[in-house]
């Protein structure tokens, strides 16, 4: 063993192969064994001999651009204000649009019956939803050559850890088992944007569909919150619903009509002609104009002034001692009105909650939030990497840069959907919470849950929960998500520390399905008993602070028909919750003389403005 190499404790390797720098001996003798081993057990398979197929997604006919007349483009899956106003976004782009219904109980047991098991619930009720709508078709003399021929479906998609990145192809299997095989599935993809999944453009996307699009978000997110702070005191029952039907409609006819700005059609024929030829100019002109119109139009201040103006025709009673009821919890789940997560918030609303929805935005936020600290996480990667030094600052530099220019981007986009969403809260009252900072959410769960963990909302459960609850904006935290869904699964795991660590939080997780909703509203209603008795006791302390009875604060607001109105802005006090508790303080203030709020006119408005509710 003279000639032995002391690095690899055998003989001297002149006749073994080359060693990459970056593998040991340990690694490239474990390699050799385990392709060894592979051919082996192929070989006893019987598997050496057949080809390997690889699976490949199938070639979707493509959607083009001379089918937008005659295809209609079925949407769905979020609130109603949402599909309605995601339906005129298509209609005022040129294209045939209509509404799934909202999937119930019976459109989950379709999906069960014609999709794989195991799956997450939402795919179930979409797909149920989906199907049954075509099978109505079906029904009015429409074969299923011409259904696939003339409809597509509308959706969006995701990869990742968990089921959501398998919905796309569980839609197509579910059609496929109903006999509707070769139905097409385009996707809003969250990485990629929107396409087809051919890549045809027979779905374009242009300047006035994603300014039309972000506006279609912004109001249904602002009036989704709205409606569940206006409804829980209204003194006349279904007025509040009367007049949102009324304000969406109004919001329809914007979004769908309103007329898109073109520079040729406003300028001399000449000039018209010279901006024919020379596209750059045009194209700038029109993006700025359009943008202007869209989100600074004369237009969409007039539609959100008249739909402030139906909304505070609303008369309420805010003395009414309500449990405000956070609701967090997987994406589709929180959000969709219906069987898929047991009609809760109809639920709530009837056992005396106050719901505190959450806007389709914050999911918007959290992805853009994603970008930047996924970049920040690449920049400290690449200035970690093994290099010569001479090589290390330039490197490091380089990767600076890269950081900062992506960040910028991201933090933009954040800081731009944050400041349209807030302009349309303000200009809808003012009523509507301000979306809350995803650095703020990150930091209160990192010490739970990683920010850079994927797979459902990430660390938003549990941020969302130790946010509203240390910011005393609820009673309760309800945990809504699909039965078995691994990342809401994970949440609840580290809530267990986050109860723990915060005694003060009324947390319930509810896992919904097709079925079970007697059991999961027997939940609710045990912990939603907590949660009132903490209400009334709070609400019982404010009035004693004032040192007045109920009977002359209830006698105050009735000589004063500002305060019955929905948008009075309300002082919200650090540490109390509810709306009723903040009310009487309010009052009391009031009833002193005291400029802890506005002071009233008899009858009128606030002479003073007064920081909002949702503000602080």
């Amino acid at each position: 063993m003279d000639d032995a190499d002391p690095r690899r404790g055998r003989a001297s390797p002149e006749h073994d192969p080359p060693i990459p720098w970056s593998e040991s001996p340990g690694d490239v003798r474990l390699r050799t064994f385990v392709a060894a081993a592979r051919v082996r057990l192929a070989r006893e398979a019987g598997l050496d001999a057949a080809p390997v197929v690889h699976y490949r997604r199938p070639v979707e006919r493509p959607f083009t651009a001379a089918e937008r007349d005659r295809v209609t483009i079925l949407v769905g899956g979020l609130t109603w204000k949402h599909d309605r106003l995601i339906k005129a976004v298509f209609e005022g782009s040129g294209y045939r649009c209509e509404n799934l219904p909202t999937p119930d109980a019976a459109a989950c047991q379709l999906g069960r019956m014609y999709g794989n098991v195991g799956q997450c619930n939402p795919t179930y009720f979409t797909a149920g939803s989906l199907i049954r709508y075509l099978l109505d078709l079906e029904a009015s003399d429409l074969s299923r050559e011409e259904i696939v021929d003339r409809y597509v479906f509308f959706t969006s998609g995701s990869c990742g850890p968990c089921r959501f990145g398998m919905y796309e192809s569980e839609y197509r299997l579910a059609l496929a088992n109903a006999g509707f095989d070769g139905f097409r599935v385009l996707l809003f993809q969250q990485n990629d944007g929107m396409k087809a999944t051919s890549g045809e453009p027979g779905l374009k996307f242009t300047v006035d569909f994603g300014l039309n699009a972000l506006n279609a978000f912004l109001f249904g997110d602002a009036l989704h919150d709205l409606i569940h702070q206006i409804r829980p005191y209204e003194v006349t029952p279904g007025a509040t619903q009367a007049a949102l039907g009324d304000v969406v409609d109004d919001l329809v006819r914007l979004v769908r009509d309103e007329p898109r700005f073109e520079i040729r059609e406003q300028v001399a024929p000449w000039f018209a002609r010279f901006l024919t030829v020379h596209r750059l100019p045009r194209y700038t002109v029109d993006a700025i104009g359009k943008i202007s119109r869209h989100l600074y139009g004369r237009g969409r201040r007039d539609a959100l002034a008249r739909g402030r103006e139906r909304l505070d025709g609303v008369e309420v009673d805010r003395l009414r001692v309500k449990p405000v009821v956070k609701v967090v919890g997987e994406f589709w789940a929180q959000t969709t009105e219906g069987d898929g997560n047991f009609d809760m918030f109809a639920f709530l609303e009837q056992e005396g909650a106050q719901v505190l929805v959450d806007p389709i935005g914050n999911w918007v936020l959290y992805l853009l939030h994603q970008r930047r600290l996924n970049a920040a996480a690449v920049r400290a990667v690449a200035c970690a990497r093994a290099v010569p030094w001479w090589r290390h600052v330039p490197a490091r530099l380089a990767a600076d840069l890269r950081y900062r220019r992506q960040a910028f981007v991201w933090g933009l986009g954040e800081a731009l959907w944050s400041r349209q969403y807030d302009r349309v809260g303000r200009a809808l009252g003012g009523l509507a919470h301000p979306a809350v900072p995803q650095r703020a959410l990150a930091r209160l769960a990192h010490p739970f849950y990683h920010q850079l963990a994927r797979g459902g909302e990430g660390h938003l459960e549990v941020g969302k929960s130790i946010y509203y609850t240390t910011e005393h904006l609820c009673h309760m935290v309800l945990s809504l998500k699909p039965f078995g869904c691994m990342p809401s699964t994970q949440s609840d795991g580290v809530h267990a520390a986050v109860v723990a660590r915060h005694p003060d939080m009324i947390f319930l997780s509810i896992e919904t399905s097709g079925e079970g909703s007697v059991e999961a509203h027997s939940r609710v209603q045990m912990a939603l008993g907590e949660a009132r008795a903490r209400a009334r006791r709070e609400f019982d302390e404010a009035l004693a602070r004032t040192g007045r009875r109920l009977n002359d604060i209830r006698d105050y607001v009735a000589s004063h028909p500002a305060l019955r109105r929905p948008f009075y802005r309300v002082p919200r006090r650090r540490g109390v919750v509810g709306t009723a508790a903040n009310f009487v303080l309010h009052v009391g203030d009031l009833m002193d003389g005291r400029r802890g709020g506005s002071r009233v006119r008899a009858s009128g408005r606030p002479r003073h403005a007064v920081p909002s509710l949702a503000r602080r």
